[in-house]
């Protein structure tokens, strides 16, 4: 990649960021917003996991506003410490969200569906460019309540490990190894959005009446899933939740104790998805009782994990993640494995996490690789992921082969692309060659 790629990737996550902020007064939640919205077009709301991406992309622009994100999104954490995915700030923006998206909108203005919490991670980044400890102080209380809501209300008896009640509470939404479960397996490639999408619909509308975050949803048996990739990143946030309780002065037993619950939630991943035939972790549908044997980019991330053995990390990466024949393309890291009947590099089915490689998961396995002393292949990763943002301009998902924008256009965690590069110490200065700047 040459000098003017980098810079043109960097330019086009600043002007992404610029254009996709978003600030007020929400009368119907009753609080201030200040946030970046994914998308304009599509994505217009606020999205936990994608504030967090932002928030740690601002950190290289505008540090203040990094901070002022992650405030605006705990500002939803509510008083049992459960923090919605969805939050519909603009009231004359929520008939849009339940008509286009398949949620539940709860109290009128949040989502009662969860994250990846990536939240942990995002404070962590912003409070180690900032340094400012006043901040950490205000945030760090609701971030540690909605972890600790994780574990009580979400923490499966049987496992140890956290569940979700629908797909898109893992943020791969439309992922092959949920057709399955959704009784969708066999439709054509043209007909799985909308198989999909009605199998969505089916499932909420099954969900009793009056549904809130702490809703017993694990007893209807329609859909209870120990998640890889949900998983990795809470035993991820929570290792960094013990590393922020310590700098945040808190007693020493706090630190412990999240540690504890990190290693906890990486031993069971170990014990209840790791395959050692296959060399992957795989997912558990709790309702079939079986590991779901589907070849996903989610079955690579329990490396970003401190807790997982070296031994189990090296089969992962070198007999899946830099296979090229699975997920390691022209420009990996694709969502699915080649290997597998649904793999679809072009988007022909319109359908997310079914082949195209995504900036956010990049940006943790890359992290993975480093932790696990693949520097070569990690700085391979950062370079070509900038290749597709300089290709394609900031996009929701890429083409592994061709680096084609699939998805939502103007796509703010794309922005991650300056975090990578900066990892990888290039520069963030624009076409012309000055610093980047949120500036207009």
């Amino acid at each position: 990649m040459n000098v003017m790629t980098a810079r043109l990737a960097a330019q086009e996550a600043a002007a992404t960021l610029r254009a996709n902020h978003r600030s007020g007064f929400s009368d119907g939640a009753g609080l201030p917003y200040y946030y970046t919205c994914p998308s304009p077009a599509t994505y217009p709301f606020q999205w936990a996991w994608d504030s967090s991406y932002h928030a740690i992309a601002l950190t290289h622009l505008d540090p203040v506003r990094a901070q002022r994100e992650l405030s605006s999104l705990v500002s939803a954490v509510t008083t049992t410490g459960f923090l919605p995915h969805m939050m519909l700030w603009q009231d004359d923006l929520r008939p849009q969200a339940t008509r286009e998206f398949r949620i539940d909108v709860w109290e009128e203005w949040r989502s009662v569906t969860i994250a990846p919490p990536v939240l942990a991670r995002a404070v962590e980044r912003v409070h180690e460019a900032t340094g400012d400890d006043v901040w950490l102080r205000e945030v760090l209380p609701p971030a540690l309540r909605f972890f600790t809501w994780l574990h009580e209300h979400r923490t499966s008896p049987s496992t140890g490990l956290l569940e979700i009640y629908q797909p898109d509470e893992s943020g791969l939404d439309m992922s092959p190894k949920y057709d399955r479960a959704l009784g969708i397996d066999g439709v054509s490639p043209k007909g799985v959005a909308a198989a999909w999408h009605g199998a969505m619909r089916t499932l909420i509308d099954g969900y009793s009446g009056g549904r809130h975050p702490e809703s017993p949803l694990r007893r209807a048996r329609t859909f209870v899933w120990n998640d890889v990739l949900v998983n990795s990143i809470y035993a991820d946030g929570l290792a960094a939740l013990a590393r922020l309780a310590q700098r945040a002065g808190l007693p020493a037993e706090a630190s412990a104790g999240l540690l504890r619950r990190s290693e906890d939630v990486c031993r069971a991943l170990v014990e209840h998805c790791w395959d050692e035939e296959a060399g992957a972790f795989f997912d558990l549908d709790l309702v079939a009782g079986e590991r779901v044997r589907s070849l996903t980019a989610s079955c690579l991330f329990p490396i970003i994990n401190d807790f997982v053995p070296d031994d189990i990390a090296k089969r992962i990466i070198e007999e899946h993640l830099l296979n090229e024949r699975e997920f390691w393309h022209r420009y990996p890291v694709s969502s699915v494995a080649a290997t597998e009947p649904a793999f679809d590099a072009v988007f022909a089915t319109e359908a997310i996490f079914r082949g195209s490689s995504w900036m956010n998961l990049n940006w943790y396995l890359h992290g993975g690789l480093r932790k696990r002393g693949y520097a070569e292949q990690a700085r391979e990763l950062a370079l070509r992921s900038a290749e597709c943002a300089a290709n394609a301009g900031l996009r929701e998902c890429y083409g592994p082969h061709d680096a084609d924008g699939h998805g939502a256009k103007s796509f703010g965690w794309s922005s991650l692309v300056l975090d990578l590069l900066a990892a990888e110490g290039v520069p963030l200065l624009g076409v012309d060659g000055k610093q980047l700047s949120l500036e207009d």
